[in-house]
């Protein structure tokens, strides 16, 4: 038989354990719901924020990116041609 002073050790270490286990558990919790929030705010900042050049722009840009693409490499292109045949 388990005399009352060992009764009273054990209850009292499943008690600390169940107590320390909740606070555990709660405090996993709340770290988990901030990251989320922070997740969430994060994601509703970046929907929200407007691109730094505008449709416009980045067209005009493609475009005059193409043509010093292709005055750069336009005589490359003729040389290989010229060899092919």
């Amino acid at each position: 038989m388990i005399s009352i002073l060992a009764q009273e050790r054990l209850l009292g270490a499943a008690l600390g354990s169940a107590f320390v286990g909740l606070v555990v558990f709660e405090q996993r919790k709340r770290i988990y719901e901030s990251i989320s929030a922070d997740r969430n705010q994060l994601d509703s900042q970046s929907q929200l924020r407007e691109p730094i050049f505008g449709k416009q722009f980045r067209t005009q840009f493609e475009l005059m990116w193409n043509k010093a693409v292709d005055e750069t490499f336009r005589p490359v292109v003729a040389s290989l041609n010229s060899r092919r045949q």
